[in-house]
């Protein structure tokens, strides 16, 4: 058995293109299985920000930093695992390509998440005197879109796999954090769901999106979306801090209590993996462990 990690000792990751990507500490290392179904790595070194940089490790700051950096970091991974999984003969996308598919993605989210959600509320605005209430439809609103989206990426079987591998991803960081020899027989016990996972983190976004938005008043539908895209990086960091808490005091009743809806959100996003999806996943945390 190895040595249970102290709970401020934190390492995690995201599934990728037939692999996962795990961080922990200054490494970062992507396991994806080729189609002579080898084993293919990439390592590298990074510090942080947060680490280089005081200001920028603060609460409530280090959360919107994070965020951003994982968000290149998970590019990388992503372009690495579609040149190393895709075979030969199909065609591989450009890192231009994935780059732009990115910027695009960050767009249509915005619309979807935050445009459409306001154009909503000035709907509904002059028939509701309640600012609260007002904000909370909004969420509903905002949930039932997300959900949506979740629900049609279940229709593709690739985003199934990637479920798959994000499983295998949680049950070796489980494994790891319970002290465990990582072995494919050890990790497959634990469960799918983490509460410290994305998938939660985005949930986190929206009920604390709610109140701080409640703050805002009954704006127009251009000052409201303006002033959403300036709140962002601040109900980013409070969510940060939150899944944190989480994730540290996940044997408190009160804390799993308010894990719950997000551990409930992860049975679309993960599902449960193979063994040889738990090879990866278990190869990508030995090299940076």
């Amino acid at each position: 058995m190895n040595e249970k990690p102290q709970k401020e000792d934190i390492a995690g990751g995201q599934a990728i293109i037939e692999g996962v990507m795990m961080r922990h500490g200054n490494k970062i290392a992507a396991a994806v299985r080729a189609p002579n179904k080898e084993i293919v790595f990439q390592e590298r070194e990074y510090v942080s920000l947060t680490k280089r940089y005081k200001l920028l490790g603060w609460m409530f700051i280090r959360g919107t930093v994070t965020l951003f950096e994982m968000m290149f970091v998970g590019i990388k991974a992503l372009m690495f695992s579609a040149e190393v999984a895709l075979a030969e003969e199909e065609r591989k996308p450009k890192d231009w390509e994935m780059y732009l598919s990115f910027v695009v993605s960050f767009a249509v989210a915005i619309f979807f998440f935050i445009v459409v959600p306001a154009f909503f509320f000035t709907q509904i605005k002059p028939f509701i005197d309640s600012v609260l209430l007002l904000n909370f439809l909004e969420g509903c609103f905002r949930m039932f879109i997300f959900l949506c989206f979740l629900a049609s990426t279940l229709l593709m079987a690739d985003m199934r796999r990637v479920y798959m591998y994000h499983g295998a991803e949680h049950k070796t960081v489980f494994a790891w954090e319970n002290g465990q020899e990582l072995n494919v027989q050890n990790v497959k016990d634990f469960s799918t769901r983490h509460p410290r996972c994305g998938t939660s983190f985005i949930l986190f976004v929206m009920i604390v999106s709610i109140l701080v938005f409640s703050l805002l008043g009954r704006p127009d539908f251009l000052h409201r979306v303006a002033f959403k895209l300036m709140l962002m990086p601040i109900i980013a960091g409070i969510s940060y801090e939150a899944i944190r808490f989480t994730g540290k005091y996940s044997h408190s009743r009160l804390v799993r209590a308010l894990s719950w809806p997000g551990l409930a959100l992860q049975k679309i996003t993960t599902r449960e993996p193979d063994d040889e999806q738990l090879e990866v996943a278990i190869a990508a945390m030995k090299k940076v462990i």
